[in-house]
């Protein structure tokens, strides 16, 4: 378990306006569709060395969180060097989706590294609505269940889970904290589809989410 505060860097780690509790929508998708292609098949790659899982860490990026935010990822090794990588930089994208909340914008550079196609011009337009409504994020943001489902050819699809029960909106001029009432839909089930770059970052590029998802409310159990 990887715990990221503010100007931590960290090896594990997504959040959003779905991220932010009091959504209006159960399910909802970023991209091309609640589906994810090839989401149901098995993937495959070759084993993970050490010195990989060390060297992808060493290079882990620096994250600039307000004082009142904490973002938390459960996520083991897999001991498979793809699906960790994909993993990997799928927790910092779930990580760089809370600063761009935090921040007030969108492009940033870890959203422009960790997001990409759909995705990003997505989270960005999110970003700058939030923002125009005054409002921010605070609380904390814990992320579990993190499962490749599959991997060819430069591309993997995967899913995890949100807990969003302490996290909340905040209006920017007041300060007020929007607390809601705790309720199942505090827990999110994401799907994503991802592609590794040409610096070898694999970045989200649609995204799919459902509420109250059985699976991780098992988790929580």
């Amino acid at each position: 378990m990887a715990t990221i505060r503010r100007g931590a860097a960290a090896a594990g780690l997504l959040a959003s306006l779905v991220l932010v509790t009091g959504c209006s929508s159960d399910a909802g998708n970023g991209g091309d569709g609640d589906r994810i292609e090839g989401a149901g098949g098995a993937a495959t790659s070759a084993p993970a060395s050490p010195s990989a899982s060390a060297s992808r860490d060493k290079d882990a990026p620096a994250f600039d969180l307000p004082s009142d935010i904490t973002v938390t990822a459960d996520r083991e090794e897999t001991g498979d060097a793809t699906k960790d990588a994909v993993l990997s930089d799928l927790s910092y994208a779930a990580h760089a989706r809370v600063e761009a909340f935090g921040a007030g914008k969108g492009q940033t550079v870890n959203m422009n590294r960790y997001f990409a196609a759909n995705a990003l011009v997505y989270w960005v337009k999110r970003v700058e609505e939030f923002k125009k409504d005054g409002l921010t994020v605070t609380g904390g943001y814990r992320y579990y269940g993190f499962e490749v489902t599959d991997v060819a050819k430069g591309k993997a699809a995967a899913r995890y889970c949100e807990d969003q029960s302490k996290a909340y909106n905040k209006v920017i001029k007041s300060g007020e904290v929007q607390r809601t009432r705790p309720s199942d839909k505090d827990f999110v089930l994401y799907t994503v589809q991802t592609a590794r770059d040409s610096a070898g970052d694999w970045q989200v590029t649609q995204q799919s989410w459902k509420k109250g998802d059985a699976t991780c409310l098992q988790g929580q159990r």
